[in-house]
């Protein structure tokens, strides 16, 4: 059983952040809920909640998992860059500045995205300082199992040379917390897409945002096995 306690005096460089993207620092889920609904009601999947059933994949393990036709993966996949192209990708209040605060502190950040490279650069134009806030980013272009699987935290902490057990990982779709649990990482739940409800089996500790949430009371929350 896991006990939660305050922590050890000990460096905070021993320390990393993994961030997921959409529903944790960026409030774009919804949008995307309607994206994916108006692709399934033109390309039926036949998948129930397909919208949300997806969520937390990359592109390649849905368009290979829920469309079977080449031109339609196609299709979707040129409607998708294009709705992108187009999003205003704004942050959940107080989002940035607890990063901006991580950083400050000497403690890594990573984001740990399902996201392409295209997708990224959107952002990157919108927001010219977020980049350099995270020591590495990590795309859905750069791993080969999409989440559940543990690969993108684990590839996460390796690139800022931390143990996975001195990481922290905020999340906010079940697939992504359920890569985060599976990694050993302290889990740090959002419930702006699932339930506090839904996500609590998942996660060790359920927040509501980053809104009035410090650095002190995220290193407070680290597991004990």
């Amino acid at each position: 059983m896991c006990i939660f306690a305050m922590m050890k005096e000990k460096n905070n460089l021993e320390y990393g952040v993994l961030f997921d993207l959409d529903g944790v620092l960026l409030d774009t889920e919804d949008i995307y809920t309607q994206f994916w609904e108006e692709i399934d009601h033109r390309y039926p999947t036949g998948i129930v909640d397909f919208a949300r059933v997806i969520k937390g994949s990359n592109l390649h393990e849905i368009l290979h998992k829920s469309f079977h036709d080449v031109t339609t993966r196609l299709q979707v996949t040129e409607l998708l860059e294009e709705f992108q192209r187009g999003m205003r990708y704004n942050f959940f209040d107080g989002a940035i500045e607890f990063v901006q605060t991580l950083y400050e502190q000497g403690i890594p950040a990573v984001i740990v995205t399902s996201s392409d490279d295209r997708k990224m650069n959107v952002v990157y134009a919108q927001h010219p300082h977020f980049k350099a806030l995270f020591s590495a980013i990590i795309t859905g272009d750069m791993v080969s199992k999409a989440k559940p699987d543990p690969e993108c935290f684990l590839l996460g902490a390796k690139k800022i040379g931390r143990n996975i057990e001195n990481c922290f990982v905020f999340e906010d779709s079940i697939n992504g917390l359920r890569a985060a649990q599976a990694s050993g990482a302290t889990v740090i739940g959002l419930s702006t897409t699932n339930t506090a409800e839904q996500i609590a089996p998942y996660s060790d500790v359920v927040i509501g945002g980053f809104r009035g949430f410090t650095v002190a009371q995220m290193l407070s929350t680290q597991r004990i096995d």
